[in-house]
């Protein structure tokens, strides 16, 4: 599915349409857009799908429209999650072509209706599960709102709560196919933009340094505010500008500024210009290994690899994959996270791979 471009993007939030992903469901494991979403420790795959897809509908300020592929059952369904959380079928479960094998259908999760009171309220303890359906779909009842059960169809379902506070995580449109994995039981610090999407749709107040508080408390604030009200265009020049004006008074190495940049590329990620993400994000990554912060400059990594798997054409993506890849290797032999996590560093060399692939079959069809 290709992604959308800046002013489709806009196209799509004037008109209030949903915004399309594409969701692959395995037994232990879970992609949207191709990236890997693994689920955390006893949490199931669909419960990182949907509360990923809520976070990307808080993000954007529209409804996701899902067309999920779960191999669990063979079947494809299409789901609209809304930013209150609530879900939707938008359309009969459809049987994938050629399933691997049959399988019982998974275990159906309990069902919760969406509380009217604010989203701070607290969620009600859920009922009992209720027992496995039927492969088989029935038809639904216009207007009918629902909600996925343990898999993603071909059942009918009942609307779920949204929780409470949830981080945003960039809409993105890589080709990788769902990596099969075992979640990690360890707890894994959020890198790269889920860190800063956790900062930005937080309920914490805006922390600057004492030296930065005059200057970027109030366009700190702004900013914020105009991403999580889904103005990207708005929150884009408001960046750029207090970029420049920090960059002026602090200093281009400062740590505010720095900061700023940092939320600058995934600004730029959001709006769908994935190459100025990736820019920003690499660059900001050499800074920060010069001035050996491990920890900074992998998570830099982390945002430029994310920005680097939304770039469709093979060959623009493999010259961006070397620069990526050649930096990322360096961090794995110094202090710092890297070297402890590998397993991404693979994923990054496969895509290599895959991408070699795609544009030798170009260059022979071309």
């Amino acid at each position: 599915m290709s992604r959308l471009s800046s002013k489709e993007q806009r196209e799509v939030q004037e008109a209030g349409c949903p915004v399309p992903v594409d969701v692959r469901v395995a037994d232990r494991a879970a992609s949207v857009d191709g990236v890997p979403l693994l689920p955390g420790p006893g949490e199931e795959p669909q419960h990182a799908v949907l509360n990923h897809l809520h976070r990307l509908a808080r993000t954007t300020g529209r409804p996701v429209l899902a067309t999920v592929h779960d191999t669990r059952i063979g079947y494809v369904v299409s789901l609209q999650v809304n930013l209150d959380g609530s879900s939707t079928f938008t359309g009969d479960p459809v049987r994938m072509a050629a399933p691997a094998e049959p399988k019982e259908p998974a275990p159906a999760f309990p069902l919760r209706a969406v509380p009217e009171p604010p989203a701070s309220s607290v969620p009600a303890v859920p009922e009992p599960p209720a027992p496995p359906v039927s492969p088989v779909p029935a038809p639904l009842a216009p207007g009918t709102v629902q909600a996925p059960t343990g898999v993603f169809g071909p059942p009918p379902v009942m609307s779920i709560p949204a929780p409470a506070s949830v981080p945003a995580q960039a809409p993105v449109t890589p080709d990788e196919p769902v990596v099969d994995r075992d979640p990690d039981p360890r707890p894994t610090p959020a890198r790269g933009f889920d860190a800063v999407a956790e900062e930005v749709l937080g309920d914490e107040p805006v922390t600057v340094t004492a030296e930065g508080a005059a200057l970027l408390t109030e366009p700190m604030a702004r900013i914020n505010e105009a991403v999580r009200a889904g103005r990207i265009e708005a929150a884009a020049e408001l960046a750029e500008g207090t970029v420049a004006e920090a960059s002026a008074v602090l200093g281009d190495r400062h740590t505010e500024v720095l900061h700023l940049r940092e939320l600058t590329a995934y600004i730029a990620y959001l709006a769908g210009d994935p190459l100025r993400a990736f820019h920003l994000s690499l660059d900001l990554a050499r800074q920060r290994r010069q001035a050996r912060d491990g920890e900074g400059a992998y998570g830099n990594v982390r945002s430029a690899a994310t920005a680097w798997r939304a770039v469709r054409d093979p060959e623009h993506g493999l010259r961006l994959g070397r620069d990526l890849i050649d930096l990322w290797t360096q961090l794995t032999t110094e202090d710092g996270p890297a070297a402890g996590d590998m397993d991404e560093l693979e994923s990054a060399r496969a895509r290599m791979n895959r991408l070699t692939e795609r544009a030798r079959r170009a260059a022979e069809n071309g």
